[in-house]
């Protein structure tokens, strides 16, 4: 029998392989939930796409890869990390080629969903082959370094975006994952292949069909509600009911795809609650920053890209020291004042408009918007990692990551619907600009309320073990 741990060591030669492997897999998933969003704008013109159609270019995409990180984490955990993790940046490579291919919106689309569902097989897989592969004494530190270059891959996505983008094509957003997939599946072959033991036979289906039925009804609702309610109300139904018989089903199954017992602790169920409302400001504050910059603004994409840098920045510099500073005083603070100070960032964000001073309109809140995220994002991971058994690292890593892309899924779906942005809203400038003022005052409530809920219900563990903090100048990212 395969162990749960083998017993790798950090600075040897598979441990260097093991992380390249997780760290290029993984980036090429995250960097493809930002970087997508600078090319919105150009793909629109292109492709004469409704507001709607480039929800679900964004929305795809987060829609499969939060409704089933939860299956990718439970088919690595039962049939091989690696072998899942390997699956999925194979079908990653194919779908990004037939999204840099696609003629027309709704192939696009149709290709964003399926490039969805690759990575969430490869994307749980990163972290959990790190879990199953390191020894106990050197798992932190691995997951620092992982964490760290992953949160600078999703940090520069707006920057190589909007230079592909603005130099070369919008196409090459989704081609440039090719090459990066062939390096990733030429270091994972050399992995150790690890699997949870204690896992049974068989596979929770009815549990993957709900969970995902019940996020992408809801999801499908609010993208819709607008312009076609008839269909957007029964899709809410359907969503609503899925997702409480998902619960339902979850408690009593034998082989649960979600073991309930993970939520028995309340730092874990605590974390990914703040994980939930974090991750919905930041979704929103990337989707609409950007349109904003472009439609309202006069931005091209390569300076809509440019003009993020700030974040990149501070991550690169600061995340590691916000990282060794949770190691020493435990995960509460950080995880309160981070989203206090995103909050701060997004208030200011919301001066953005038609005529505007780059650095004190975008680069100093953009600075403390920074500044919070690499106070949160080490902290985070410690906390959930930490909270959960190590033989469920595969679950675990899939939870906090699907919780992380529904929170940015629910965000761009139902911002535009709550601000009344809908149909061509995103090129006229007089309504976009209305709309995104409003967006950046809800993203400020969301960041709030994730401060509050840390402060109230994250408690400090006697010695925090997960995630030390990673080398300084590398950030960190759940």
């Amino acid at each position: 029998m395969e162990p749960t741990c083998a017993e790798v060591t950090f600075g040897s030669r598979t441990a260097r392989v093991v992380l390249a492997a997780a760290v290029l897999g993984s980036s090429m998933a995250l960097l493809d939930s930002t970087v997508v969003n600078v090319a919105l704008h150009q793909i629109g013109k292109e492709l004469d796409a409704s507001l709607g159609e480039l929800q679900w270019v964004s929305n795809g995409y987060l829609l499969s890869l939060a409704s089933l990180t939860l299956v990718g984490g439970s088919l690595g955990d039962r049939f091989g990390r690696r072998r899942i993790f390997m699956l999925g940046v194979l079908g990653f490579a194919v779908m990004s080629a037939a999204c840099g291919l696609a003629p027309t919106a709704p192939v696009l689309i149709a290709g964003r969903i399926l490039q969805g569902v690759a990575a969430a097989m490869l994307v749980p897989g990163s972290l959990a082959m790190i879990q199953g592969t390191f020894a106990e004494s050197d798992r932190g530190r691995a997951i620092g370094a992982w964490s760290g270059l992953g949160g600078i891959a999703t940090a520069i996505g707006p920057f190589v975006g909007g230079w592909l983008v603005q130099s070369v094509s919008w196409r090459w957003v989704f081609l440039i994952n090719l090459p990066v997939a062939v390096l990733t599946l030429a270091a994972a072959r050399a992995v150790p292949e690890t699997r949870d033991p204690s896992v049974v036979r068989g596979f929770d289906v009815l549990g993957a069909l709900l969970g995902a039925l019940g996020l992408g009804g809801v999801t499908y609702a609010l993208i819709e509600w607008r312009t076609t309610p008839a269909a957007a109300l029964p899709a809410a139904m359907v969503g609503v009911i899925a997702a409480v018989a998902f619960l339902v089903h979850e408690r009593r199954s034998r082989n649960p795809m979600l073991p309930p017992s993970l939520f028995t602790s309340r730092q874990f169920s605590a974390a990914n609650a703040m994980t939930l409302l974090t991750y919905a400001a930041l979704g929103g504050v990337l989707f609409f920053l950007v349109l904003q910059l472009q439609t309202v603004s006069g931005f091209g994409a390569l300076r809509a890209g440019l003009a993020t840098l700030p974040i990149t920045v501070i991550m690169l510099l600061l995340a590691g020291r916000g990282g060794a500073l949770a190691g020493r005083i435990g995960p509460r603070l950080p995880m309160t004042v981070g989203p206090l100070l995103c909050a701060v960032g997004a208030l200011l964000l919301s001066r953005v408009g038609a005529d505007l001073n780059y650095w004190t309109d975008v680069a100093i809140p953009l600075t403390v918007f920074g500044l919070g995220l690499a106070a949160l994002v080490a902290p985070l991971t410690a906390a959930v990692l930490a909270a959960a058994p190590a033989e469920h690292a595969g679950v675990a890593s899939g939870v906090n990551n699907a919780v992380a892309r529904a929170g940015s899924l629910i965000a761009v779906a139902a911002l535009p619907l709550v601000v009344g942005l809908s149909g061509e809203d995103y090129a006229l400038a007089s309504a976009f600009s209305a709309g995104y003022h409003a967006a950046m005052l809800w993203c400020a409530v969301l960041l709030v309320g994730g401060g509050v809920l840390s402060f109230a219900l994250i408690r400090n563990p006697g010695r925090l073990s997960a995630v030390p903090a990673p080398p300084p100048g590398r950030s960190a990212h759940p």
